[in-house]
C-alpha cells in the first residue's frame, strides 16, 4: 500500500504536462449537448476519443453505453469499473460553447458532467504516460440516461448484463474535490400535477387555483412528522404553474424528493405523501396526479471497508480533507449489486447546474490523481474480500 501511496504526488506533476490533452477532451465532449435520452452525438465523440487513445477494445453494451477496455496482464482478476454519466440537465438549444481562461473553464454541463467524462476519456493516455499497468482489466464506461426520468437506466442496464464478476468501482462527479462517497440514501422523486378541470363533470361553485392547490399539498407535507433516526427528509425542489398575472392557474406541478438512509421510511413517506394527494384531490374536486420519477434503494460500504480507508488515504497523501455524504449517483447501483465502490470529485466549481457554471483547472491534476490512486489500490486487493 505504501509503496504506490509514496509515488502518487509525483504523478500530478506528469498529468498536469499533458494538460491540453485534458481539457481538449473536456471541452470537446462538452460543448456536444447531451440532454437525457440524447446522448448519441456525445457517446458517439467519447468513443472516437477512446479509439484515438487506442484502448484495447472500444464498444457499446445492447443500450448503447460505450465502453473502452484496457486489459490488464491476468486473466483471472475480475475488471475494475471507472464510470462517469454521459447526460446533462441542459437542452440542446442552450449555448455549449465553453469559454476558456487562464485558470478556469465555463459552460453549461461542466460541472455535471463533463470534466467527468473528458477525465475519464484521457485516462487510457494518462496511464500511458505514467507507465502504469493493471492486473485487472480497466473498463471506461460513459453511461447514458442517469439523470432525472433517466432513473441510472444506463448503469442499471450496464451492470445487469455484465456477465463475469466485477472487482471494485469508481464513479467519477465533475466537483467537488475532496467528495468521498461510499453510501447511497433510500430516494424516491415525485412529482405532482395539478389540473382544475372539473372531475366527473361536475362544476365548481368556486373555481380553485391549480397553483393554490399545489400550495395546500406543501404545506401538508411540511406537518408530516419525520424522524431524525432514521434521518429522513422531504425536498420541495420544484414548482410550476399558471398562464399570466390576471388570470387563474388552471395547471401547476411540484417536484419533490424523499430522501431516507431507511427504504422502509421512504416508502412510509411516499404513501403520506399519496394520502395526502388523493385526498386534496377530493376534497377540491380537481384532478391531482402523483408521478414517480425515478428511485434508488439505500446502501452503503462501511468506513472501515478496506476500499474506503484506501480512498482516505489516497486522499490525505495529496493533503485533500476528504467529505462523505450520501450520494445519489452509479454508486447506489454498484453498492445494490454488492460491488465494492466510491465517487470521487475532480476539481473545484461554483454555479453548479447553471448555465455560467465554472470549474478550477489547476485542481483537476489532484483530482484525477486520487482517482488512479483508488483504481491502484484496487488492484492491490482492498476490493478482495
Amino acid at each position: 500500500m505504501s509503496d504506490y501511496l509514496e509515488k502518487l504526488p509525483g504523478f500530478v506533476d506528469t498529468i498536469k504536462s499533458i494538460q491540453e490533452t485534458v481539457i481538449t477532451n473536456i471541452v470537446l465532449i462538452g460543448q456536444t449537448p447531451a440532454p437525457t435520452f440524447k446522448e448519441k452525438q456525445r457517446t458517439s465523440i467519447f468513443m472516437e476519443r477512446l479509439a484515438e487513445f487506442q484502448v484495447d477494445e472500444c464498444t457499446t453494451d445492447g443500450y448503447r453505453n460505450p465502453i473502452g477496455i484496457i486489459k490488464g496482464t491476468s486473466e483471472s482478476k475480475p475488471p475494475i469499473f471507472v464510470v462517469a454519466h454521459l447526460d446533462t440537465i441542459f437542452d440542446k438549444d442552450v449555448d455549449h460553447y465553453y469559454s476558456i481562461q487562464e485558470n478556469t473553464i465555463m459552460g453549461a454541463g461542466i460541472i455535471d458532467n463533463s470534466v467527468g467524462v473528458g477525465v475519464l476519456a484521457s485516462l487510457p493516455e494518462i496511464f500511458r504516460r505514467l507507465g502504469l499497468r493493471f492486473e485487472s482489466d480497466i473498463v471506461l464506461a460513459g453511461v447514458i440516461q442517469s439523470l432525472g426520468k433517466g432513473n441510472l437506466r444506463g448503469i442499471r442496464h450496464l451492470l445487469k448484463t455484465w456477465t463475469t464478476p466485477i472487482r471494485g468501482a469508481v464513479c467519477i462527479e465533475g466537483a467537488e474535490l475532496g467528495r468521498l462517497n461510499y453510501y447511497a440514501d433510500g430516494m424516491i422523486r415525485c412529482e405532482i400535477d395539478c389540473n382544475i378541470s372539473p372531475v366527473g363533470g361536475f362544476k365548481h361553485k368556486f373555481k380553485p387555483n391549480a397553483i393554490l392547490i399545489i400550495n395546500e399539498v406543501i404545506n401538508q407535507i411540511m406537518q408530516l412528522r419525520l424522524p431524525q433516526k432514521p434521518r429522513s427528509r422531504v425536498i420541495i425542489g420544484k414548482t410550476s404553474g399558471g398562464f399570466k398575472h390576471g388570470m387563474i392557474a388552471y395547471d401547476a406541478s411540484l417536484g419533490l424528493e424523499i430522501q431516507s438512509n431507511s427504504d422502509k421510511m421512504v416508502k412510509s413517506i411516499f404513501n403520506s405523501i399519496k394520502d395526502i394527494v388523493e385526498g386534496t384531490s377530493h376534497e377540491y374536486e380537481v384532478d391531482l396526479k402523483l408521478n414517480t420519477l425515478s428511485n434508488i434503494h439505500a446502501a452503503k460500504l462501511q468506513f472501515n471497508h478496506p476500499l474506503v480507508k484506501s480512498a482516505v488515504n489516497v486522499m490525505k497523501k495529496l493533503d485533500l480533507t476528504p467529505v462523505s455524504g450520501p450520494s445519489e449517483s452509479e454508486l447506489s447501483i454498484f453498492l445494490s449489486r454488492n460491488i465494492p465502490s466510491i465517487t470521487l470529485g475532480i476539481t473545484r466549481g461554483e454555479n453548479h447546474h447553471q448555465q455560467n457554471a465554472r470549474v478550477e483547472i489547476e485542481p483537476i491534476f489532484t483530482g484525477i490523481t486520487q482517482i488512479i490512486g483508488v483504481i491502484m489500490a484496487i488492484d492491490n486487493g482492498a476490493c478482495d474480500e
